[in-house]
């Protein structure tokens, strides 16, 4: 890598960490360019030219996380060799990610994040291709030995991560969930849920 692309990779990591730092601040409505420009010491032709808009940067921002949380995830999962054993993964690494990133956690889980998926739902499940598909394979696996339920894999995904997504909310959001608590109890239940 050349230095000119070495000093442009810094400039977006810059610019992407301090859009998180203003966001967890300031919330949504506080992402503005002044205050990016300012918190990143980076100038404003600089952010155009790396991320096109603000909305450009925060949707880096969210695939980027995105990406963490997914590889967080899926890299549970694949150490796996049950079907059960790779709920209990999910959901603790899932909590667990949670736990440690929290302003990252909360930009993934508002409505900022949703009103995005929700636009550009295919693009950004093409996006993050290459992380999801491990996941789908392994759903269909345990599906076909007969692990899991015969339902199809949105379902499960929906069954398996819906819980898990509402306690990561409701922690983020109000603070009277326990994590630990969450991830001891979770599993097992989601798996009951999942069943055949």
């Amino acid at each position: 890598m050349s230095p000119k692309q070495q000093r442009g990779e810094e400039t977006a990591d810059r610019l992407l960490d301090a859009a998180l730092a203003v966001y967890a601040e300031a919330g949504e409505s506080g992402v503005t360019v002044s205050a990016l420009t300012k918190s990143s010491g980076v100038s404003l032709g600089s952010l155009y030219h790396h991320f096109g808009s603000v909305d450009g940067l925060m949707n880096a921002l969210l695939m980027r996380w995105l990406g963490r949380l997914l590889d967080e995830v899926g890299g549970a999962l694949a150490r796996s060799r049950t079907a059960r054993t790779g709920i209990r993964a999910v959901v603790r690494s899932y909590l667990a990610f949670v736990g440690e990133h929290p302003d990252a956690a909360r930009l993934l889980h508002s409505s900022y994040a949703d009103r995005l998926t929700m636009a550009q739902a295919r693009q950004v499940r093409d996006n993050q291709e290459a992380r999801l598909s491990p996941v789908a394979t392994w759903l269909e696996q345990h599906v076909v030995s007969g692990e899991l339920a015969p339902l199809p894999a949105p379902l499960i995904e929906t069954m398996m991560l819906g819980p898990v997504i509402g306690v990561a909310r409701r922690w983020l959001s109000v603070g009277d969930v326990d994590l630990d608590q969450a991830a001891r109890v979770l599993p097992d239940r989601i798996w009951r849920s999942l069943t055949p």
